[in-house]
């Protein structure tokens, strides 16, 4: 069961999106300085930046749920290792600043753990 173009973009915007949500979360939590007018310091929106630009150019995207579990990493190691320590801190907090988005992640978590 292969996945047409559309449903290929909107994951990928889904994907983004969830990943914006994180940083956000983390960068709040975090107290980082940032410019007036943006939700994110200059060193969470370049993680951002590079975050979504590697999952727009993910090869295996059609197949997997989370990065965690993919056998081709996108990331270079010490953004796979900012990545993961955002998303530790954020994860759990989603629930409360967006629960449905939420509610979701951790389903999707629990399913791909259940597979594995």
């Amino acid at each position: 069961m292969g996945l047409t173009a559309r449903q290929i973009e909107k994951k990928i915007q889904k994907e983004q999106k969830t990943l914006q949500t994180m940083i956000i979360i983390f960068c709040r939590g975090q107290k980082h300085a940032k410019k007036q007018g943006t939700p994110l310091c200059p060193s969470c929106n370049e993680l951002l930046q590079y975050a979504q630009k590697r999952t727009a150019l993910c090869p295996q995207i059609a197949g997997k749920t989370f990065c965690k579990f993919c056998n081709t990493p996108c990331y270079a190691p010490s953004k796979r290792e900012q990545i993961r320590f955002v998303m530790r801190y954020a994860g759990p907090r989603m629930i409360f600043t967006h629960p449905i988005m939420g509610l979701q992640h951790l389903f999707l978590m629990q399913k791909e753990k259940q597979n594995k």
